[in-house]
């Protein structure tokens, strides 16, 4: 197999985590031919040439538009503000190249909705970064509802919370601006625990929400000047999934004590289950079923039994990391692209831009209904999806 060569599109922590996952995955998943990291992309030349040495990469530049155009790069992997996913992505299929995203997708539903439709369009692969999800503890979840081993679904209750802007003294960043974020907590933690509610339970329909910005106002880094925060820093959410399991969604990015509150407690006719990202190695599991005076949430520890564990440690118990789900979610897009190159209709990589897609309907949703204080249902499709 020819390797794949990559351009890199922004070079702060998530494109770090990127490049570390990348440098990586071949030695982790030998199966997967390890990519070649070719031309990495900044808005300043000089520290996109530093990256380059740091991280790996043969070339740089100044320029994400030279990178989407050149010819020795295959797949462009796209770790910038939120504003700027669409049209990098949309310039990068134009080139014929496979896209990795970072997540939100998009601003909005209806652009999320072109960059599927043009990336199928094209026939390339296409990912959104929701790494949280092939956590293999959270295959695990997936497969034990799926078998019935909780029994019927009978609730959620979902929650990302985090205190990284709890500190009103922050300055204002461009995560607290409309035009560049789009949402707040939704688009920044929000996409992340509907892509799990919808790995473990399906499509979410209806929504009914109300949003709060607690610290209305933040100063710029600079000029010391005072200006208004323009998203929400909280969300909560009553949801109504497509199987008729309703459930609760709650997100914060001013929680404070919370670094990384990514968790879940699913309920079913025949027992539980719930997860912490902040214990990501350990999943709990309840059973009605256990004898009287026994009864209560058993913890299941990742281990080798579970899946992508077993490439990174024979061992059960000494837990993966952050950086290895993004590993793991490397492999997925490479591995598509080799399928594809053997049979244009091989599966793509998962979660794929569809996926992101129907993320964005919810979040839409979501603020409309906040907007309209009523229900709002979540479109089925938007013209787009599988």
């Amino acid at each position: 197999m020819t390797a794949a060569r990559i351009g890199l599109i922004g070079t702060g922590y998530i494109g770090r985590a990127h490049a570390i996952a990348l440098r990586s995955v071949g030695t982790v998943f030998p199966d997967v031919e390890p990519p070649v990291l070719e031309l990495v992309a900044d808005t300043d030349a000089a520290r996109a040439e530093t990256a380059a040495r740091e991280l790996g990469f043969r070339r740089s530049t100044g320029d994400w538009r030279t990178l989407v155009v050149d010819p020795e790069v295959d797949v462009v992997v796209v770790c910038t503000p939120n504003h700027l996913h669409r049209d990098m992505a949309l310039a990068a299929i134009a080139a014929g190249k496979h896209v990795s995203c970072e997540k939100p997708l998009a601003l909005s539903a209806a652009d999320a909705r072109e960059m599927a439709r043009a990336a199928d369009t094209a026939g390339l692969c296409h990912l959104v970064g929701f790494n949280y999800a092939v956590n293999p503890l959270l295959v695990t979840a997936r497969e034990l509802i799926a078998s019935g081993e909780i029994g019927e679904p009978i609730g959620f209750h979902g929650r990302y919370l985090e205190d990284y802007l709890a500190d009103p003294g922050l300055a204002f960043t461009w995560r607290c601006e409309r035009a560049l974020a789009g949402a707040g907590a939704l688009a920044d933690l929000g996409t992340h625990l509907v892509d799990l509610a919808h790995g473990l339970l399906g499509d979410i329909a209806r929504v009914a929400a109300r949003l709060t910005t607690v610290i209305g106002e933040r100063r710029e880094p600079v000029s010391g000047r005072a200006r208004r925060v323009e998203n929400e820093d909280c969300a909560q959410v009553l949801v109504e999934f497509a199987n008729g399991v309703p459930g609760v969604v709650d997100v914060s990015r001013v929680a404070t004590g919370y670094k990384c509150g990514l968790a879940f407690d699913l309920f079913g006719t025949r027992g539980s289950l719930r997860f912490d990202q902040e214990r990501m190695n350990e999943l709990q599991l309840y059973r009605n079923d256990d004898r009287a005076g026994l009864r209560g949430f058993r913890t299941i520890l990742a281990g080798p039994e579970h899946g992508d564990y077993r490439p990174f440690c024979p061992a059960p118990g000494h837990g993966l990391g952050i950086n290895d789900l993004k590993v793991i979610e490397s492999r997925n897009l490479l591995a598509a692209i080799e399928r594809r190159r053997g049979d244009v209709r091989a599966p793509g990589a998962a979660p794929d831009f569809h996926e992101g897609a129907r993320v964005q309907r919810v979040i839409d949703a979501i603020e409309r209904s906040h907007a309209d204080s009523a229900w709002v249902e979540v479109p089925a499709n938007g013209g787009v999806g599988r």
